[in-house]
């Protein structure tokens, strides 16, 4: 039987490496900022701001991020990808009635570029196809992810602000 969290199926090549999604706890609050972190600290590197207003300015970000998917999403599923107990990723998804959206999917820099993001798209579009729906995700214009998106059938369907909507049709 595969683990599974109301509908995200836990890929057997990834269970098998000791990963498992969970829902999100309070308790993840410094794991997520930490992960937020991670992946926006590329984009930051470059300015010429102090470490403190740089860390500063990401932890209002991350705030600010939190808001909007709790005001927006607040129906969404939050999970938590661990390796071996220990938190690694997330995987936020919201079941509309035709559509599943990914409304984020972010993994620690030592986890990135080794499968594990794919498995998890591809469980979420598994599930979308079952249902007879599709699955999106907003990506920035210039993020290089939308290369992966890409290579699993997503498409550009519309742009919104720096971002465009990918949409995946089975």
């Amino acid at each position: 039987m595969l683990e599974q969290v109301s509908g995200v199926e836990v890929p057997p090549e990834l269970r098998a490496a000791g990963y498992r999604l969970r829902p999100q706890r309070e308790e993840d609050h410094d794991f997520l900022e930490r992960l937020y972190c991670s992946v926006r600290d590329v984009e930051i590197a470059p300015l010429d701001w102090p470490d403190e207003a740089k860390r500063a300015f990401l932890a209002d970000q991350f705030r600010l991020q939190t808001a909007h998917y709790q005001k927006h999403y607040w129906d969404a599923e939050f999970l938590i990808l661990e390796q071996n107990g220990e938190p690694v990723g997330r995987l936020y998804v919201f079941r509309g009635p035709h559509d599943l959206r990914v409304v984020d999917i972010s993994l620690l820099p030592q986890i990135r570029g080794g499968g594990v993001g794919s498995a998890l798209l591809k469980a979420v579009q598994a599930e979308a196809k079952a249902a007879g729906k599709t699955a999106s995700i907003h990506v920035e214009m210039f993020n290089p992810a939308q290369n992966l998106y890409r290579r699993l059938g997503f498409k550009q369907v519309r742009e919104d602000g720096p971002y465009w909507l990918m949409e995946w049709q089975s």
